[in-house]
């Protein structure tokens, strides 16, 4: 168990009927507690040389999680790796005044109104070089809720593309972004639009903001090195990674939490001491609800027309399955520590899949495969195709192929 769990574990009873949090907040933090708990699954491998028996619990596969948050970040990396296309990048912020946070902390369906307000400044900016040639960048957007302090601080990281392809693919080079423009852009269209999802009611703290930020927001969008080889690697650390690894994480007494982190302003290092339950309300609040989309793709990375696929991508598209085995927990454990996790501790053989299993019990293959498919609603399928399932299965174990879960 790491720190994260012990401190929510202990504190549970306290955060649901103290802090009320929102079901989307219950479903992760259990998840979390219960990462790696062999009670709720695992697959176990044999070793095919002397016998040797390992089982390998499940992970919770949730983002609040330290460990399953850094896997998810390495996986919509690689995602976002094959879409990116061969051009320089520029990584622009889009910040809001703090007296709009409470709204998107009360509604969080506002926080829709960040993307659409940044995707229609930025195809304006582009729009604008040539009204008639219709220049459209490719953009990806990020939304990030915390600061390093973990308050709530909602903002928008983009990854924008240098220039534009016009309808016909002809490629205008831009290295000039209206910083001017962006800001006070940005301001009206996010104002505006929470006028109108708010209604009347808004106008008043609309105009405190236009009173008090005469300048338009912040917008981080000056030129910085975003080579196409190495902007996955650049903008890795701003997806959607948890709100706090466990390394920051310095002490837990039972009633205090210190941990630390460098400050944005002037990287100076700052040691937060808080109580426990001030730190868990702070995590959990930046947990976005079910099935909503903390990364999107505008431009020429979110259309998918014939035309594209004669855009030339940093990464080919042969390399994809290689890359992407990378990924898997066995490779990446053993790229990572230096050790195959499958490696017989005995006699140094490969171990192969045996079962699954969850609540101590075994799990058969083809009711998994029935239950996925249901979800799905998707048809049963048939009984042949059930039988030529079960025989790939059984010939996989006799020729020791190994069984990634």
């Amino acid at each position: 168990m790491n720190i994260l769990q012990d401190i929510f574990l202990s504190h549970y009873e306290e955060m649901i009927y103290l802090l009320r949090p929102r079901s989307s907040v219950i479903e992760n933090v259990d998840r979390m507690i219960n990462c790696g708990n062999p009670d709720f699954g695992g697959a176990k491998y044999v070793c095919p040389t002397c016998d040797e028996h390992k089982f390998v619990p499940f992970t919770c596969k949730s983002r609040f999680c330290p460990p399953c948050g850094n896997m998810y970040t390495i996986e919509r990396t690689t995602t976002m790796s094959f879409k990116v296309i061969a051009s320089q990048h520029r990584h622009c912020v889009f910040t809001i005044a703090e007296e709009l946070r409470p709204y998107f902390l009360e509604d969080r369906s506002l926080l829709n109104c960040l993307f659409s307000a940044v995707r229609s400044v930025i195809i304006r900016m582009f729009h604008n070089l040539n009204k008639s040639r219709n220049f459209v960048p490719g953009f990806i957007c990020i939304l990030h809720t915390f600061g390093r302090d973990l308050k709530w601080n909602p903002h928008i990281h983009c990854l924008i593309t240098e220039g534009g392809f016009d309808d016909q693919l002809f490629w205008r080079n831009v290295k000039h972004f209206n910083y001017h423009l962006l800001r006070k852009s940005f301001q009206t269209a996010l104002l505006d639009e929470l006028h109108q999802k708010l209604g009347d009611s808004f106008k008043r703290t609309k105009s405190i903001v236009y009173r008090n930020s005469n300048n338009g927001f912040y917008v981080y969008a000056k030129p910085n090195k975003c080579d196409p080889k190495y902007v996955m690697k650049y903008i890795g650390r701003y997806l959607g990674r948890p709100a706090i690894g466990n390394s920051r994480i310095d002490d837990y007494d039972g009633d205090f939490v210190t941990f630390h982190y460098n400050r944005h302003e002037d990287k100076k290092l700052v040691v937060e001491k808080v109580p426990v339950l001030e730190f868990i309300e702070r995590l959990i609040q930046h947990i976005p609800e079910k099935h909503f989309k903390m990364i999107r793709y505008y431009g020429i990375y979110g259309r998918n027309r014939a035309s594209d696929k004669h855009i030339h991508r940093v990464v080919a598209k042969e390399k994809h399955n290689m890359i992407r085995s990378f990924n898997r927990w066995r490779d990446a454990i053993l790229f990572s520590f230096g050790y195959d996790p499958l490696e017989c501790n005995k006699c140094g053989s490969k171990m192969v899949f045996e079962e699954l299993y969850f609540k101590s019990k075994p799990v058969s293959l083809h009711e998994l495969y029935e239950k996925v498919m249901a979800k799905s609603r998707c048809r049963s399928p048939s009984k042949t195709k059930t039988s030529q399932f079960a025989l790939s299965v059984v010939k996989s174990k006799k020729k020791g192929a190994t069984t990634n879960v």
